[in-house]
C-alpha cells in the first residue's frame, strides 16, 4: 500500500494510540468493588477518584483523540508540495 494514500502521518497515528489508551486508563480507573449482599449501598462510588480524576483524565483522552484527529501532518504537506 502506498504511504500516500493513508488518511493520516505516522505521528497522527502514534497520538490516536497514546490518546485510545490514556481513555481505557480513565475507564479502568473508574470501576470499583462490587456492591454485597451484607452491604446495601457502596459509598466509593462517591471517591474524589471516580467524580474528579477519571473524568478529567478521559476527558483529555478525548482532547487529544481530537487534536490527533484534526493535525495536519508534516509529511502529508511535505509530499503536497513536492508534487507541485
Amino acid at each position: 500500500m502506498n504511504k500516500e494514500n493513508l488518511a493520516f502521518g505516522k505521528q497522527n497515528y502514534l497520538l490516536i494510540g497514546v490518546s485510545f489508551l490514556i481513555i481505557v486508563l480513565g475507564f479502568i480507573l473508574m470501576t470499583g468493588s462490587a456492591v454485597t449482599e451484607g452491604e446495601p449501598f457502596n459509598y466509593d462510588i462517591f471517591s474524589t477518584r471516580r467524580i474528579v480524576i477519571v473524568p478529567l483524565v478521559s476527558l483529555a483522552g478525548f482532547i487529544l483523540m481530537l487534536y490527533a484527529i484534526l493535525k495536519k501532518s508534516k509529511d502529508k504537506s511535505e509530499n503536497i508540495e513536492k508534487t507541485k
